[in-house]
């Protein structure tokens, strides 16, 4: 199939031909557009055996990678299409491989601004790109991932939603946030569940072998607008409004994203296992938030082993 050289930092869109990966499409479209990146649009068709697994053996095997190949080219030429009619004059590259559609694009997400992927795929075979393995592909991509939950047009959207801790490792999660905002001309809402909030500080503490209490609830305010300084000084065009909540954050993160336009979440990489720790959180949100969500990893430098 077509592997043609991609450049670094695109906005990465995978596509299946399903209405879920139009929703991601157009979103990355105007992702690219916002930013002024290129677009890349992929779509791994997987190998043509496990397609066909169960069928006679009788069959053309040629014949089948033929035609899975011609499904392969028409969903590609009809997400471009989407792109020409949308945004004509954006710069699209294609990457279009008969490899695993998890592998593809975790292999592509490593060179990529943002991957963005739609929350359902179509059908037993395209659904291994969106759907089933949204999740999968979230953990273990080294950029930030959207997926595009469908919404009610008609419902008053209230701009974008980060949740946080108040420590230092949330703060790529708020810099991606604020960044958003920025160039949605959004208003941010910064919310910090502050049950969860304790278990972290104490957690943290514990691993130094501190055993004294997490912080009260004006300690952790004070921690928030700590986090937030430096973030205000760089995007002072960003209006934003910090809440502290009492209860679960998937619970506070997924009710007040009903009224939302994006919402961002963390995960956070341990280099020891060399591979993302997807928490419960994050998991809960993607499943039922109501607006799109964005997955934000912690960068590589950031990370630390876990100690002995």
């Amino acid at each position: 199939m077509e592997n043609p050289e991609i450049p670094a930092g695109g906005i990465l869109a995978g596509v299946d031909g399903s209405p879920s990966s139009a929703r991601a499409v157009a979103w990355a479209v105007d992702q690219a557009l916002a930013e002024d990146r290129p677009l890349v649009l992929a779509h791994g068709m997987g190998p043509v055996e496990s397609h066909w697994m169960g069928q006679s053996a009788a069959l053309d095997h040629r014949a089948l990678l033929a035609a899975r190949r011609e499904e392969a080219r028409r969903v590609m030429d009809a997400a471009r299409a989407q792109v020409t009619g949308r945004a004509p004059d954006l710069v699209v590259h294609e990457a279009l491989l008969a490899q695993d559609p998890r592998e593809l694009l975790i292999a592509l997400a490593s060179r990529a601004a943002m991957l963005v992927l739609g929350s359902h795929g179509r059908g037993p075979v395209t659904s291994l790109l969106l759907g089933s393995v949204s999740v999968a592909v979230t953990k273990h991509a080294a950029c930030p991932v959207v997926v595009v939950r469908p919404r009610r047009t008609e419902e008053t959207r209230g701009g974008v939603l980060v949740g946080t801790d108040g420590t230092e490792r949330s703060r790529h999660t708020l810099e991606f946030a604020h960044r958003q905002a920025s160039l949605r001309g959004l208003p941010l809402t910064i919310m910090h569940c502050y049950w969860d909030a304790r278990s972290a500080f104490q957690a943290a503490r514990a691993r130094r072998g501190d055993a004294s209490p997490g912080p009260d609830v004006e300690e952790v305010r004070l921690l928030v607008a700590e986090s937030l300084a430096e973030l205000a000084d760089r995007f002072p065009e960003v209006d934003v409004r910090v809440e502290l909540v009492h209860g679960w954050a998937d619970d506070c993160l997924i009710e007040a994203s009903k009224t939302m336009d994006l919402m961002v979440v963390g995960t956070h990489r341990r280099r020891a296992l060399g591979t993302i720790v997807y928490g419960s959180v994050a998991f809960s949100v993607l499943e039922h938030a109501g607006c799109v969500v964005a997955v934000v990893p912690d960068p590589v430098e950031d990370a630390r082993p876990e100690p002995a």
